[in-house]
């Protein structure tokens, strides 16, 4: 018997009046009273019952007797897929083990505690190390906003790319990292089954404006991404709450402006026709870099000195 069972049963107990406790846990489901008291705090502190103990009834009432117990129920198919993930969890034996086996401990406080049924056919979830190693890394190295580099091969050739990590993401049965790519200038999903090697390198990325932008699934049509942000030092005051038809975010300083954007290759061309409107690009860095880059290109062609 599962403790999500147990726990159905003392919540209608207190909905009843009945005050029940530990010990009538215990005897009912035949549990170690330790075991009972566990369940009954995980009440209170995992599922924020507003349990009262009421010393004259010896038992517990709801403080709040309009608190719902949040839905537990489980499908068979359900119950079975965690009591395969707790078995494999817990048969991990690579890096990270020690952690592996928590969550182990953790899927079995919600699964049966019946013996699986040695016939039991159940999906396959491969808990490939790499894979692992990749998930661990690609994290750490979002959290820290540290530049990674990574061979990546989902074609028949393999891809070299700096990435900017944001976060990870699961599609389709398959996981992904969602990231800048400064080496194609452009944000994109990884698959991570594809990532042959990566390292996290010392460079560190401005996540400025990048790290909240939302998938678009690739076109973007029907998603709304989160806007960009520029910090522009002015050469004039701002006319409203706009400058050359893009909305500003604030002025953190005097004729400094954070504007938002949407397509950098626009604000760039806005950059290009507004003039002395502005004076100075602060940031984020990759947006400078892109300017820098452009300008460079125009640069040589103009004097003829571009590399073919």
């Amino acid at each position: 018997m599962s403790n999500l069972h147990r726990i159905r049963w003392f919540d209608g107990q207190v909905r009843e009046g009945s005050y029940p406790n530990s010990s009538m846990l215990a005897q009912r489901f035949e549990i170690s009273k330790r075991q009972a008291q566990r369940d009954i705090e995980y009440l209170a502190y995992s599922l924020s019952a507003p349990l009262l103990y009421v010393a004259k009834y010896r038992g517990y009432c709801y403080e709040d007797k309009t608190y719902a117990l949040p839905l537990l129920y489980m499908t068979d198919e359900e119950k079975k897929i965690l009591n395969y993930l707790a078995r494999r969890y817990r048969q991990y034996d690579y890096d990270g083990a020690t952690a592996a086996k928590r969550i182990a401990d953790l899927l079995d406080r919600f699964t049966p505690e019946a013996p699986e049924a040695p016939e039991l056919r159940l999906p396959v979830f491969d808990m490939n190390p790499r894979m692992m190693d990749h998930m661990e890394r690609l994290n750490a190295a979002a959290a820290g906003h540290a530049v990674v580099t990574m061979t990546y091969k989902e074609g028949p050739e393999a891809e070299t790319h700096a990435i900017w990590p944001l976060k990870l993401v699961s599609r389709h049965n398959c996981d992904y990292v969602d990231a800048y790519s400064a080496t194609r200038q452009r944000q994109r999903l990884f698959r991570l089954d594809c990532i042959v090697s990566l390292t996290a390198t010392s460079a560190r990325f401005d996540p400025a404006g990048l790290e909240a932008l939302e998938w678009s699934g690739g076109s973007g049509a029907g998603t709304a991404k989160k806007p960009f942000t520029a910090k522009l030092k002015l050469g004039a005051p701002a006319d409203g709450s706009t400058w050359q038809g893009y909305r500003v975010r604030g002025f953190p300083e005097p004729l400094v402006a954070i504007v938002e954007f949407h397509d950098a290759d626009a604000f760039l061309q806005q950059l290009w026709i507004a003039g002395d409107a502005w004076e100075a690009l602060l940031a984020p860095k990759w947006l400078r870099e892109k300017l820098e880059r452009t300008c460079s290109g125009i640069l040589e062609r103009l004097h003829g000195t571009r590399e073919e």
